[in-house]
């Protein structure tokens, strides 16, 4: 199955600038590969390094959750509609190589556990076939709440 960014969308609560992946295949159910081609025009690059731009660490890693996150979505019966999936943790986190404007980052996540409230899995970050990050990280299924109904909201 191949969603495109609007399908992205209609399963993930981020939105440009936030959104960290253009593009998802999953693969026989079993593991997902997302594409984010980082442009020149991010911005994020803008402060990260003038003169010297390079993809944050933190985004990668952002883009492996968001991508493990659409993967945990098309195995279990979440609905966006009433569910949102938060960052717990993340763990043996390595950042090997720099990703610079052009590249398009190819993103391999496959669950490590599974379960109802809480999914763990690992990840790796590639441009072309060389991997420049790798990580294992933890996220959690809630209730959503949005702002507009939180008691303290204004």
């Amino acid at each position: 199955m191949e969603l495109d960014t609007r399908a992205i969308e209609a399963i993930l609560p981020h939105r440009a600038p936030f959104l960290m992946i253009d593009h998802v295949d999953l693969v026989d159910g079993e593991r997902i590969v997302a594409r984010k081609t980082v442009g020149a025009d991010e911005i994020f690059l803008q402060g990260h390094f003038p003169g010297h731009p390079v993809m944050p660490g933190v985004l990668i890693v952002e883009a492996m959750a968001q991508a493990g996150a659409v993967l945990a979505v098309c195995q279990t019966s979440f609905d966006p509609a009433r569910q949102v999936m938060y960052f717990m943790a993340i763990e043996k986190a390595k950042f090997r190589k720099p990703v610079l404007p052009g590249d398009t980052l190819k993103l391999e996540v496959v669950p490590l556990r599974r379960g109802t409230t809480a999914w763990k899995m690992r990840a790796e970050a590639k441009v072309g076939d060389v991997v420049v990050a790798e990580a294992e990280f933890l996220f959690g299924i809630r209730p959503r709440t949005d702002a507009a109904s939180a008691p303290d909201a204004k």
